[in-house]
Parts: C-alpha cells; sequence; structure tokens
C-alpha cells in the first residue's frame, strides 16, 4: 500500500511541474491575469479538472511560481553577502550569482520582472513578500560588519534595500543584454559593479 501511495504522490508532484513548467512557457508571451487555465493543462495533456488537484486558481499558481524564481536564492544570496571579506568582494560576488541565475532561469527572472508590477494582487504580493526577505536577510549580514557599528535598524534595512533593488535592476539588465554579444554583458557586469560600489561609499559617509 506504501509503495502505491508513493508512486501517486510522485506521479502528483511531476503532474503539479508540468503544469508549472507549462504555465512558465505560456507566460513568455503573455500576462498571467491573461492565462487561462485550460491553456495550461492543454499545453500538459490533462483535464482541466485535474489543474485544481494542485491550484486553486491562475493566481495560486503564479504564486508557486514565485516561490519556484525566488525561493531558492535565498540560501545563495546569504552566503554570498556573508562570506566576503570586503565590500568589494560581495559586489563582485553578488554581480557574478546575479549574471549566472539569469544564464540559468531566464524565463523567471522575466517572470518577476512582469509580474511585480502586473494585474495578479496576490502574484504582487507574493513578490513583495519574497523581496522583504532578502532585505531582511542581507540588512542581518551587514549589521555584522565593523561599519555597521551605531546604525539604527531602520537605516540598515534602507541600506539592504538599496542593494536589493540594484540586484534587481541588474538583473533586468542581464536579460535584456542575454542574447547579445558578450562585451555587451560584461558592460553590464561593469555598470552594475560601479553602481553597488556607490552605495558602498555612500555608507562610509552616511551617520545614521
Amino acid at each position: 500500500m506504501s509503495h502505491t501511495l508513493g508512486i501517486r504522490q510522485a506521479q502528483k508532484q511531476k503532474t503539479r511541474q508540468a503544469l508549472l513548467d507549462a504555465a512558465l512557457g505560456l507566460l513568455e508571451e503573455q500576462s498571467l491575469s491573461s492565462l487561462g487555465l485550460r491553456e495550461v493543462t492543454r499545453a500538459v495533456g490533462v483535464a482541466p479538472t485535474a489543474f485544481y488537484r494542485h491550484f486553486r486558481s491562475t493566481a495560486d499558481l503564479g504564486t508557486a511560481l514565485v516561490e519556484e524564481a525566488l525561493g531558492s536564492l535565498h540560501p545563495m544570496i546569504r552566503t554570498t553577502v556573508s562570506t566576503a571579506d570586503d565590500s568589494g568582494e560581495r559586489i563582485e560576488r553578488a554581480v557574478e550569482l546575479i549574471a549566472r541565475h539569469v544564464d540559468a532561469y531566464p524565463a523567471h527572472v522575466r517572470f518577476i520582472a512582469r509580474e511585480r508590477h502586473g494585474g495578479v494582487q496576490p502574484v504582487r504580493n507574493a513578490i513583495r513578500e519574497q523581496l522583504a526577505r532578502f532585505g531582511q536577510e542581507v540588512k542581518d549580514e551587514l549589521a555584522k560588519d565593523p561599519e555597521s557599528a551605531g546604525w539604527s535598524e531602520d537605516d540598515l534595512l534602507m541600506l539592504a534595500n538599496l542593494y536589493v533593488d540594484q540586484m534587481l535592476i541588474t538583473a533586468s539588465l542581464f536579460l535584456e543584454a542575454l542574447e547579445g554579444p558578450a562585451e555587451e554583458r560584461e558592460r553590464v557586469a561593469q555598470v552594475a559593479t560601479r553602481q553597488m560600489r556607490l552605495i558602498s561609499i555612500g555608507r562610509e559617509h552616511w551617520r545614521s
């Protein structure tokens, strides 16, 4: 019996992932607000009723895509921020992480960029919550720096969110340069590095 249940659970997970993958592919050409569940189930080859065994709505599917797109980045960003010896190394690692992520998951990055200000509120909220988590995690690591002595919690969070916002901008620029020449990607990396260094210089002169 347990073996049968295991097979069923594996099949259920496989179908769920197929729905997510199909939706992500369809969202390359349209927004989530215009996506119909019948389009998704047709792409997977399952009945429309099967959709509701996995998601309550297309908005629910969208929030699952947000988790898939951003959830795995939390430990990587914490490691990138926490293991660097100085701000220059931290910035270089952050830019490299963004470039690799865009290379590996361009459809996910495009989905987040489009839906961050899109028409589906639960998905906007899910993205906002994920970004708030990034800000808090970066703040916690920045607080360990000697330069943070005397800084208020609010100012540290403001600084962390500046870095997070810049990382989002950099991801969008890498996405635009994805099909371009290597020189364009290098230019994006250089500009992103300089912009984050400017934030770091501002940090040195800020009085909390």
